[in-house]
Parts: structure tokens; C-alpha cells; sequence
């Protein structure tokens, strides 16, 4: 333990662990969604005009064939600037909320509670990554979903701001925390457990006996299951959105009823795949960052002793 102490590059919890921690969400986050770009933009496009691209492949092809290989591209400059700031938020407050939350509960109470301390923790701090994302993500969805619009960021932005004001860049917030909030406590919470169970039962050897790619492996798997559910809980909200910003008059009621329940689940396949490998690589680049600045690594949290005390006193 001694000799891990030395080698990390600050303390837990300090000002330069938290800041540190932003850089690895910038970093996660900015990289997978842009990386993603083409599979978003055929992901939004079959949840807000399914008549004309019915699925996955057929949302390629017909993009490819009106638009060419560039047009796959079209959105990724708000997308980068967008999910960079959001993972800044998102990872980076995440962990001062989880210290906050821990240090008022306690040590017995963080541990025992440890699965609602993560989803309050996750958030809070999308909360307020969201409000750092939704003017990027309402010019990325007008780009990759608006007939004729500019693909430029730089003619969109001013295009929304003298058209809408200020709210044309925030008419999508409501949803978007709707569809943004439940996706990230699922993506933390699960994560945090799966991490925890995997450790306990599938893994062969304890996790200070692991190697850093085997740390990693595990963080990647985990993030991929936590992937998986957050697509899942989500997705209608993440219709609604697309749908929102492509209606520029419409409400999200107004939205809601003209999709109907079946509407909402449009393009369910392509985001599982996409949300599925994104946030596996979202935790394997967070954790990666972490390893690379040498910032301190906790372990699946561990039952307090003065718990195990108390428990065993119980029992007797």
C-alpha cells in the first residue's frame, strides 16, 4: 500500500485529482462520439424519418449514395466540441460529488448505501454536463437531420442564434436531461457493480494481482454491459430529442404523441451497438488516462471493519 501511495501522482480528492479526472473525461468522451459520428447520424436519421431509412444498412447505403463517404462526417464538429464539454462534467464532477456524498454519509453508510451514492453522485454531475452539451447537440442533430441545412458549425450556430435567440439552443434541454440523466446514473451505478461482481466471481485473482491490462480488460467489459442498459433506458428520450430539433416548432409533447410508443423505439438496434461500444471505450480511455497520469486507483469498495464488527456482534 505504501509503495502505491508514493507512486500516484497527487492525493484522492484533491483539487489536482478532480481536475486530472475532467481531462480523462474530455478525452473519453470527446474521442468515442466523434469517432462514432456516422453511426449517430444514421442512428438520429432513422429515429426522425424511418420511412426513408429503415434501418442500419439501408441508412448507410442511402447516405452513401445521396451523399458520399463525406457525408457520413456530417455533425462531427459539434459532436467533438459538445461531448468533450459534456465529459469534462460528467466524469470530472462525478467525482467530487461521489467524495461529497461519501464524506457526509460516512464510511459505513457510503459502503452500504454505495449503489445510491453512485447514482445521486452520476446525477448531479450530468446535470450539469448537459447544460454544457445542448447547444452543440441541437446544431449536431439540425445538421444531420435538416433537409438542406449548412454542414458547417461555424453557419449553423448563427443561423439558430438569429432565428431563436438564446432558447433555440436550449428547447432540447428538458429531453435531454430526460434521456441524458437516466443514461448516465445506469452507465455509473451498473458500471461501479459490475466492476465489483466481476472482481468477486469471474476474475481468477485478486485485483491488486492483476496487471494494468488486466485491470483494464475488466474495465472495458464492464463498461460494455453498462453500455447495454444505457442504451436501453434512454432511448426514447434520445428520439424525442432528435425528433425536437429537427420539428423546430414542436414541442416534446407534441413529439411524444405524433411518434407513439412504437416511434420511440426506432433505431433501439443501432444505438444499442453504438452506445454499447461507446461507453465500453469511454471507461477503458477514462481508466487509461488515469493509469498514463498516474492518479490514484481505488479498489472495489470493501466492507468497513468497524462494520464487520458490528455485524459479528449481532450474530452472537
Amino acid at each position: 500500500m505504501a509503495k502505491q501511495v508514493t507512486q500516484d501522482s497527487c492525493a484522492y480528492g484533491s483539487g489536482k485529482y478532480f481536475a486530472l479526472c475532467s481531462v480523462g473525461g474530455v478525452l473519453s468522451c470527446g474521442v468515442t462520439h466523434t469517432a462514432l459520428t456516422p453511426l449517430d447520424l444514421v442512428k438520429c436519421r432513422i429515429q426522425v424519418n424511418p420511412a426513408k431509412y429503415k434501418g442500419i444498412f439501408n441508412g448507410f447505403n442511402v447516405t452513401l449514395k445521396e451523399e458520399g463517404v463525406r457525408g457520413l462526417g456530417r455533425g462531427w464538429a459539434p459532436t467533438a466540441i459538445g461531448y468533450s464539454l459534456q465529459g469534462l462534467g460528467k466524469f470530472g464532477l462525478y467525482e467530487v460529488f461521489k467524495k461529497v456524498y461519501a464524506d457526509a454519509l460516512g464510511e459505513e453508510k457510503s459502503y452500504l448505501w454505495r449503489t445510491s451514492l453512485y447514482l445521486a453522485a452520476s446525477a448531479s454531475a450530468e446535470f450539469f454536463a448537459d447544460i454544457a452539451l445542448c447547444p452543440m447537440e441541437a446544431c449536431k442533430v439540425r445538421i444531420q437531420t435538416q433537409p438542406g441545412c449548412s454542414p458547417l458549425l461555424r453557419t449553423v450556430a448563427p443561423q439558430i442564434w438569429r432565428n431563436e435567440g438564446f432558447s433555440g439552443f436550449y428547447k432540447g434541454i428538458s429531453p435531454l436531461w430526460m434521456r441524458q440523466i437516466p443514461y448516465t446514473m445506469m452507465k455509473f451505478a451498473c458500471f461501479e457493480r459490475t466492476v465489483e461482481l466481476l472482481y468477486q466471481h469471474v476474475v481468477p485473482k485478486p485485483r491488486e494481482e492483476c496487471n494494468k491490462a488486466e485491470q483494464l480488460t475488466v474495465t472495458f467489459t464492464a463498461g460494455y454491459i453498462a453500455g447495454v442498459f444505457c442504451a436501453i433506458v434512454s432511448h426514447p428520450a434520445d428520439t424525442v430529442v432528435s425528433k425536437l430539433n429537427q420539428d423546430r416548432g414542436s414541442t416534446a409533447g407534441q413529439v411524444l404523441k405524433k411518434l407513439g410508443f412504437g416511434g420511440i423505439w426506432k433505431g433501439l438496434v443501432p444505438r444499442i451497438i453504438m452506445i454499447g461500444t461507446l461507453t465500453g471505450l469511454q471507461w477503458f480511455i477514462y481508466d487509461a488516462v488515469k493509469v498514463w497520469l498516474s492518479l490514484p486507483r481505488p479498489p472495489p469498495p470493501q466492507m468497513p471493519e468497524s462494520l464487520k464488527k458490528k455485524l459479528a456482534e449481532k450474530q452472537q
